[in-house]
């Protein structure tokens, strides 16, 4: 009732949908898609294509470039997997996120001075996840052996000429890259000039990490002369590089630079394929992974606005960007407090979260005047027959769970800064994605991401390690499922996507930018569902981006990382007339011509038996097609 109040309230006045003509071109084909951050790593998911491979092959062959060639990531970080089987028909995720290591505990980073893990170093670093995600994902349902989806990678490694983008990175972050003897050594090419980084086209060896993918093949090789299988010979890989002289290196560099990382910690992690969380939208069964990663909170999200009329608001009109605005509110709120790793006690309570009638409770809440800047998490526990556990501590935080009263924030957490640069940095921080599909019907969805630029390279294997540790808290009032442990996951914000549609796959989607990513991609989701837009229309599209939510990287003080109730990031093209009703709701109003990471997408046209691929207008993102 309120929303329709505030649809006669508000003049229905937004920017106009976009032209057909986009910037990029959309992808056309019929056998295989193949989208990924960099050209040169789409490149070689279309080789592996060419190969025989299918959407998974090349998807493990996009994913080991992409680390190769440092796009916001490294062979070190992490690998979030949604995967579609035309087998089974059904959508699987693949966990290869690291863990905390040996010794992380809230009261050794309190005893350092910590108020969250830090952002760099050898101590931000999980154990490495994307070596192993590989070889899983490979053995489990890729059909070509190691040594072929590596052979892209590998020749990158052995030089490839580097981006402009990357080079001036590395410039950039030069001076805390010198703090550390192994990354210095691979990224500092010009040591004592002016330009001590890679120049744009120079080419680039990596000898180290050219050495440690050759070891991982070279151990597949002897396994395959043994007589091992294709699944055992890809294993025999993982092994080398997670119990073998990889590990070894590994651990001897990041311990030496102080990290914590044991052979123990490497031996004991592993994969785990899990089931997906997921939500029916108006007919379309949307797919995230599970509350170790934020996707959950598109799923929340859609479930308040399934109570709306979007369509009738009009894209991007003042109600529009209200409504959607207020209902990421109330879904990052409970992300903020509820979110966390699912192997570890206390159990979250995702089915609560994920209720219609909890997300119908949270829809009613919305104000239609004026932005909730006082929204806090809710209650989900009814919702699954059960009594919250934390109503004194979210009582000790200024929160209530009383559904006939307004949430709230706490006064200390409570802020109206306008973005500055190094809080948007932190914000839109690291990642990539990766996306598959081909004719016989695998589809592939990755958002990878950790070791992003500037890198602590561990010893001389040429990996850089994760930073993810940076995504715990360590004071459990922050959030009671999200402190750090050894062995434990950080919630962290990557978060692949896929949609079914009758059964048969409609979407598969992603994007780079930190707490931003679902963001983006429930408006990408919609701008295609509600607005009828193509699929690059759709990722051209202007988008907003809130800041009201605890920031998950960057900073190691709470004041780096607390909401700004009310701020907004909007496009330029946004009229005059919406700017100042935004304004008198409460907003802090900042713009920009880029609101957006950069969203890969294919579309699945089953009407015509196609695949149309989309990759927004900026950034290197890139696909190929056939």
């Amino acid at each position: 009732m309120r929303i329709c109040l505030f649809l006669a309230f508000v003049l229905l006045t937004g920017i106009p949908l976009p032209a057909q003509q986009t910037q990029k071109p959309p992808l056309h084909a019929k056998n295989w898609m193949a989208i990924t951050g960099k050209p040169l790593a789409a490149t070689a998911g279309a080789l592996t294509f060419q190969k025989g491979g299918n959407a998974v092959d090349a998807a493990c062959a996009m994913l080991a470039a992409t680390c190769t060639m440092w796009d916001v990531l490294s062979w070190g970080g992490e690998t979030q997997v949604l995967l579609y089987n035309p087998k089974t028909k059904k959508v699987i995720a693949i966990n290869a996120m690291g863990v905390a290591p040996t010794g992380a505990t809230p009261e050794f980073f309190k005893s350092k001075g910590y108020q969250f893990p830090p952002e760099y170093g050898a101590l931000a670093a999980t154990t490495p996840g994307t070596p192993g995600g590989i070889c899983y994902m490979l053995a489990e349902y890729g059909t070509l052996s190691l040594k072929e989806i590596l052979a892209p990678a590998m020749q990158l490694a052995a030089g490839y000429p580097m981006e402009a983008q990357t080079a001036n990175s590395i410039e950039r972050g030069k001076a805390r890259i010198k703090e550390w003897p192994y990354s210095k050594k691979v990224f500092l090419t010009h040591p004592g000039e002016k330009r001590e980084a890679p120049e744009a086209g120079e080419i680039f060896i990596q000898q180290d990490l050219l050495n440690t993918l050759t070891k991982m093949v070279e151990a597949e090789q002897a396994a395959l002369r043994q007589k091992k299988s294709r699944k055992q010979a890809i294993m025999a890989a993982y092994d080398r590089f997670y119990k073998g002289d990889i590990a070894r290196e590994f651990v001897r560099g990041c311990q030496e630079q102080g990290g914590l990382i044991t052979m123990e910690d490497l031996a004991r992690w592993k994969p785990i394929e899990e089931e997906p969380l997921s939500v029916n939208y108006k007919g379309i069964d949307v797919y995230k992974m599970q509350q170790w990663t934020q996707g959950p909170v598109l799923l929340q999200a859609l479930n308040i606005l399934e109570n709306t009329d979007l369509k009738s608001m009009g894209y991007n009109s003042t109600a529009y960007i209200h409504t959607l605005y207020q209902a990421m509110n109330l879904s990052f709120a409970d992300r903020d407090f509820y979110y966390g790793d699912p192997y570890f006690p206390p159990q979250e309570p995702m089915k609560g979260l994920l209720s219609k009638d909890y997300a119908r409770q949270r829809a009613a809440l919305i104000n239609p005047l004026m932005n909730g800047a006082l929204t806090g998490p809710g209650d989900p526990y009814p919702f699954e027959g059960k009594v919250n556990p934390y109503s004194a501590l979210m009582q000790f935080r200024g929160f209530t769970t009383d559904s006939s009263k307004r949430n709230f924030m706490p006064a200390h957490d409570n802020g109206t800064a306008a973005a500055d640069p190094g809080y948007m940095d932190r914000l839109w921080r690291g990642t990539t994605s990766v996306e598959a599909a081909d004719k016989e019907g695998w589809v592939v969805s990755i958002t990878p991401s950790g070791g992003w630029i500037p890198a602590c390279i561990a010893g001389n294997t040429g990996v850089g390690m994760s930073q993810r540790m940076q995504s715990f808290v360590l004071d459990s009032t922050l959030n009671p499922f999200n402190v750090v442990a050894p062995g434990k996951r950080p919630r962290v914000t990557l978060t692949p996507s896929m949609a079914l549609k009758d059964g048969k796959p409609y979407l598969s989607f992603a994007v780079q930018g930190g707490d931003t990513q679902d963001q983006n991609l429930l408006q990408f989701f919609l701008n295609m569902v509600e607005f009828g837009m193509t699929v690059q229309q759709a990722t051209e599209a202007a988008n907003i981006n809130s800041n009201q939510l605890w920031l998950s990287l960057g900073g190691t003080k709470t004041d780096d990382r607390k909401p700004r109730p009310g701020s907004i990031l909007l496009h330029d093209t946004i009229p005059e007339k919406v700017r100042n009703e935004l304004k008198k709701m409460g907003y802090t109003l900042s713009f920009d011509d880029r609101t957006s990471g950069p969203i890969n997408a294919i579309y699945f046209d089953w009407k015509h038996g196609s695949f149309w691929g989309g990759s927004s207008n900026h950034g290197e993102d890139y696909g190929i097609g056939w």
